[in-house]
Order: C-alpha cells, then sequence, then structure tokens
C-alpha cells in the first residue's frame, strides 16, 4: 500500500482511460474498444468495422457495464449510417445483444431516431450519417458529465448517513470508468471519497462468475491509487459480521419502475447482509438506466450465460464466444447455472443515486418524480 499512499499524497491522477472512441483511418470509420477480456493482463484495443464485429464484442463483454453499452450502442448505429449499411438491420442486432442492461436499447434508439429525423427532412446519406454521429457523441458526453454529477451526489449522502467520518465501503462487480463515458458510477463516488481523503479502504468482492471485480474494479483501484482488499464473494458476510463495510455501493444494469434493481448476480445477497447489519445499501446509476417501462422486478429479463463460464477457467487472454475456458474445474458435462443477474426489491435498497439525485426511500413515485426532471428519460 505504500506505493498508492505516495501516489495519492502526492495528487497523482492517472491518464483517463480510453474504453471506447470513434476513429476515421482512411480505410473508413470504425469503432475502437480496449478490450475488457485481456485485463487486467494487458491493454489491447479492439476494432470494430461494422456492427456484427461490435456485436460480438457486446456478447463476449469485451465492451460491458450498462452506461457505456448504451454509448456503443449509438456508436454502432453510426458505424452502419456512415458505412451505408442498413440502420434498422443494425439497430436490432445491436439492441439484441444484451437482454437485461437496458442502457443499450436506449442508446440505440436514441441515435436511429436522430438519423431517421434527418433523412425525414431531406438529409442525404452522408448528412444523416453526420447526424447519427453527431448523437451519439452526445450521448457519450452526458454519460461523462452524469458520472459527475453522481459522484458528487453519492457523496453527499454518505456524509449525510455517515458525518465526519472515513469509510470502508463494499462494491461488487465494476462501475468504474469501463463501464461510462466518464469515471463511473458507483466506483467514482468511491473515488471522489478517495480524493478527499476519506477512503479508508474500498473492499472488492471479486464478482463470479467472470471475476469483473478481480480483474477490472482491482485494476481501476489500484490504477487510482485506492486503499483495496480484493476478497471472495462468499467471504463479505464476514466483514459484515466484523463490523467492517460502513456501506454497500453497486452499480445497476435496469431498474425498473417499482425501483427493483438488477445488477451482477450477487448483489441481492449483498443486499440482504446489509438489511440484517443495518449497513446502508446504495445503487448508483443515470436515469438512463431506469426503465419505467419495466413495472416491476419480476418483469426483468435476466440474461443467462454459458455454464462454461462456471465449469472452466481462463487465463483473461481473450474470452471465447461460447464462455470456454482453458482449464476444467468440474467434472466433464458439469451442469451449470450461471444467470449474469440478480434482482434486488426495493425494500433492501437505503438509495439509489442518479444525475438528477437521490431517492430514498426507494418507491416508484419517487423513483418516476426524479426521471420526469431528466431529458434523458428511458424511452420505448
Amino acid at each position: 500500500m505504500a506505493d498508492q499512499d505516495a501516489q495519492s499524497a502526492a495528487g497523482f491522477e492517472p491518464p483517463a482511460l480510453s474504453v471506447l472512441r470513434w476513429d476515421e483511418p482512411p480505410e473508413g470509420p470504425v469503432v475502437v474498444l480496449l478490450d475488457q477480456t485481456r485485463l487486467p493482463a494487458e491493454e489491447v484495443e479492439l476494432v470494430c468495422t461494422d456492427v456484427p464485429a461490435l456485436v460480438r464484442a457486446i456478447q463476449t463483454l469485451a465492451v460491458r457495464g450498462a452506461p457505456l453499452l448504451g454509448i456503443a450502442g449509438g456508436y454502432g448505429v453510426a458505424l452502419a449510417a456512415a458505412r451505408g449499411h442498413d440502420v434498422a438491420e443494425a439497430a436490432g442486432l445491436l439492441e439484441r445483444a444484451r437482454p437485461t442492461a437496458v442502457n443499450l436499447g436506449y442508446g440505440v434508439r436514441r441515435v436511429v431516431a436522430a438519423y431517421g429525423e434527418a433523412v425525414g427532412k431531406g438529409a442525404g446519406d452522408e448528412a444523416a450519417a453526420a447526424a447519427a454521429l453527431a448523437a451519439a457523441r452526445a450521448l457519450h458526453q452526458e454519460d461523462a458529465q452524469a458520472s459527475g454529477r453522481m459522484a458528487e451526489y453519492g457523496e453527499a449522502l454518505l456524509e449525510e448517513l455517515m458525518p465526519g467520518s472515513g469509510y470502508q465501503l463494499l462494491t461488487h462487480c465494476n462501475t468504474g470508468a469501463l463501464v461510462s463515458g466518464g469515471e463511473g458510477t458507483a466506483l467514482a463516488v468511491a473515488l471522489r471519497v478517495h480524493r478527499k481523503g476519506r477512503l479508508r479502504r474500498l473492499w472488492v468482492d471479486e464478482t463470479r462468475p467472470l471475476l469483473q471485480g478481480a480483474r477490472l474494479t482491482a485494476y481501476e483501484a489500484a490504477r487510482n491509487g485506492l486503499a483495496y482488499s480484493l476478497l471472495t464473494d462468499n467471504a463479505a458476510g464476514s466483514l459484515f459480521a466484523a463490523g467492517e463495510v460502513d456501506a454497500v455501493l453497486i452499480g445497476a444494469d435496469r431498474i425498473a419502475a417499482d425501483g427493483s434493481v438488477a445488477n451482477k448476480v450477487g448483489s441481492y445477497p449483498l443486499a440482504v447482509l446489509a438489511k440484517y447489519h443495518h449497513v446502508p445499501f446504495i445503487v448508483v446509476a443515470p436515469t438512463t438506466t431506469v426503465d419505467l417501462e419495466t413495472p416491476d422486478g419480476t418483469s426483468i429479463i435476466v440474461e443467462q450465460r454459458s455454464g462454461r463460464e462456471v465449469t472452466e477457467l481462463t487465463s483473461w487472454r481473450g474470452v471465447s464466444a461460447d464462455g470456454g475456458g482453458e482449464m476444467v474445474v468440474a467434472p466433464l458435462g458439469a451442469p451449470a447455472y450461471n444467470p449474469a443477474f440478480d434482482v434486488t426489491p426495493p425494500e433492501l435498497i437505503t438509495a439509489i443515486v442518479t444525475e438528477e439525485g437521490a431517492v430514498s426511500p426507494v418507491t416508484g413515485v419517487g423513483l418516476a418524480e426524479l426521471c420526469a426532471r431528466s431529458s434523458q428519460v428511458t424511452i420505448s
């Protein structure tokens, strides 16, 4: 921890991660991604020249995280338009790439709407493609700004709940710059607290089955000089029992109209533990993650992933499309239950923090009022 402390004392801030960008080389426009399946072993960019390549990147989790999926979806539509491909077909492929994260469909529909509006006004192919790209870039910028506001509101809420103290925060999965146009959602709050000198410890669940906490959150925490410790998911209970957790901060992939939250599998057990131990359980997500068309948690479609992600291990130098790894850890043919997400009901959630403020207690009415203040309310 000495190096981390020295960096923090010196005001060290690493350069911003280039997680997703639009590029225009001579051979034509592309979407360039930081391949998250290769982290933390190596930082490698993945170049997507068409929408099918981007869809594969989404499905293999080379690009992931609800807000960033919305941005990727928007740029995907712009890519199809710029390349002269069928925009409607591309939009359909992108929306179906992953079913749970509502931001993906939001980003796709928003850019399709901008493209369609331009076409409706008589714009040619080039001008309509430019309108699509402008809409994707606007979404990217808005998400970066939302990230900063969520960090501010999240820190203020922690201060309100636990005034004048340093915090031991527990987080699950990955919610930092790797999922966002800015510094993230829940991890952005922890980073802001760290910069104020008030983060005592960030507890990082390794997050089964894809180890996105171990591979990605620990990577971001180390990169930013946070004092952190990695733990297996089933070790969290002992931390609560010992009084070593002051608050839980997680993100969300979809928030239903009643305030139920779908997040990486393992979030719901943490909420139960937090409730029993009287520890605040806080969800941090942009309003684009709220889906007012989904009435409650039982209506959220939970993505089921390949059982091979559980029965096999990989070196993380690339994940195959079928989720397979390189070392078998279960009997050959062992069946595996592998949902990507679980759903936490609103009564277990202390607050939902968005770029428009916080909802606490979490109710459908409060959530709807919050979304009404936003220009980014989820549309169908």
